[in-house]
């Protein structure tokens, strides 16, 4: 059995107001068929700024949805964002690996705001094997101790934390397999989370810059709770389209407009910061992501705003799956909101 495929990674994004789960199976000629997905609403007060705040809310929530779905796979894919995670492109003189997996860390320490010890480090060499007297190197450093507090809560769930990305390279994972990759466009991926939005700007089929930001899909709830004295839930159900009492739909769609608005205007500061500092060409479409992603009318706010192609990404596109298992009304409702869970179950055990 030497050279059995390895199985996937059950994907497990672990968001701040919901986790998400879901576990793929690879076929014939890199198609994925879907095996499992599942969410299980997040306590509030259990994640902030993403960062765990009360482990054992996220374990029980963990826990439910492993019963829920009964999924099987010991082995998770789980991934960080927000500000203890850094992501830089570098210009190094061009070395062979061994050499430049020696002097990583004493390259890291120039690029990386905090103490080389209290992080975990990981690198890819943009365009290996291309000649010239400087390579591009994918610099990633993640505190280690946000990434253990998320190792913790896999591994006190009971399933083993194999591998610990990044939010935005899993939906560029997620985004790659659906749709591939045109080397001839500049594509910004936007995922919309509750507190946090990655951006990560692709071109030539490579990540070229990459941003959180410290906004997301709770300023839409917060505003109608503000604007009708509603509770938590209540604004999460409004926001969702649902009715909770005698509200307005026109003032609804007034306030979430307004936020989108917000929500467009730190995308320009972040659009516009790529385009002075990268020597990139223009962006050419965005694709948006996230549970924040389905706010209504959100994106035309931003078609208006940018003057560009908006489409909300399907993170099952080129995904199978068995209608008699799997629920598609309901996958069709909640897939904007599984995308990192999809590019995190396409990841293999050992990668």
């Amino acid at each position: 059995m030497l050279f059995r495929k390895q199985k996937n990674l059950l994907g497990l994004d672990i968001g701040s107001s919901s986790v998400k789960l879901v576990e793929l199976k690879e076929g014939k000629e890199g198609r994925f068929n879907l095996v499992k997905a599942g969410i299980e609403v997040l306590s509030p007060e259990a994640i902030v700024d993403g960062a765990i705040m009360d482990s054992s809310l996220v374990v029980e929530t963990i826990t439910r949805l492993l019963s829920s779905t009964a999924v099987k796979n010991p082995n998770v894919a789980v991934s960080v964002s927000g500000h203890s995670v850094i992501v830089k492109k570098i210009q190094l003189p061009t070395m062979p690996e061994e050499e430049l997996s020696e002097s990583i860390r004493w390259e890291a320490e120039q690029y990386v705001p905090f103490d080389i010890n209290d992080v975990y480090l990981d690198y890819v060499v943009l365009d290996p094997g291309a000649i010239g007297e400087t390579m591009g190197v994918l610099l990633v450093a993640a505190k280690k101790e946000k990434v253990d507090d998320f190792k913790n809560v896999v591994t006190q769930a009971g399933r083993v934390p194999a591998l610990v990305d990044v939010d935005a390279f899993a939906l560029q994972n997620c985004y790659e397999v659906n749709y591939g990759l045109d080397p001839t466009r500049v594509v910004a991926l936007v995922n919309i989370g509750a507190s946090v939005m990655n951006v990560n700007i692709l071109a030539s089929g490579q990540t070229v810059f990459w941003r959180d930001i410290t906004f997301g899909g709770n300023q839409f709830t917060d505003a109608l709770q503000k604007e009708f004295s509603l509770s938590f839930e209540q604004a999460e159900a409004l926001k969702k389209g649902e009715t909770t009492g005698g509200q307005s739909p026109a003032k609804v769609d007034e306030v979430l407009r307004e936020v989108s608005q917000d929500v467009a205007n730190e995308l320009q500061k972040t659009l516009d910061f790529f385009k002075a500092t990268s020597g990139q060409e223009a962006v050419d479409s965005i694709v948006i992501a996230g549970g924040g992603a389905k706010v209504k009318d959100l994106d035309a706010v931003l078609k208006d705003k940018f003057n560009l192609p908006v489409e909300m990404l399907n993170p099952f596109r080129s995904v199978t799956w068995d209608e008699k298992t799997v629920d598609s009304k309901w996958l069709s409702d909640h897939s904007p909101a599984l995308a990192v869970a999809v590019g995190l179950g396409i990841r293999k055990l050992g990668e």
